[in-house]
C-alpha cells in the first residue's frame, strides 16, 4: 500500500507502507497521511517500534517438554 508523505524539504510523494518507520527515524518524513488525515512527526501520536527490554524472569520455554 501505498502512503502519501510530506518531506521535510516541503515535497509531497508516496511511498511504500513498509517503509514508513525507517523513514520517519532518518528523520527525512515531516508529515504523513492516515485515514483519519495528517500527522505531523515529533507532534502527534505515532505508534511505537521500539524494542524494550524486559528486566522480568525468562518464561517462554517454562513447561514445555523437550522435543
Amino acid at each position: 500500500m501505498l502512503v502519501q508523505v510530506n518531506w521535510t524539504n516541503k515535497r509531497y510523494d508516496y511511498v511504500k507502507d513498509y517503509m514508513l518507520d525507517s523513514l520517519i527515524k532518518a528523520g527525512v518524513v515531516a508529515r504523513f497521511l492516515r485515514s483519519s488525515g495528517w500527522v505531523t512527526v515529533g507532534v502527534d501520536p505515532i505508534r511505537a517500534t521500539s524494542k524494550k527490554n524486559y528486566n522480568g524472569p525468562e518464561r517462554r520455554h517454562m513447561g514445555r517438554a523437550a522435543a
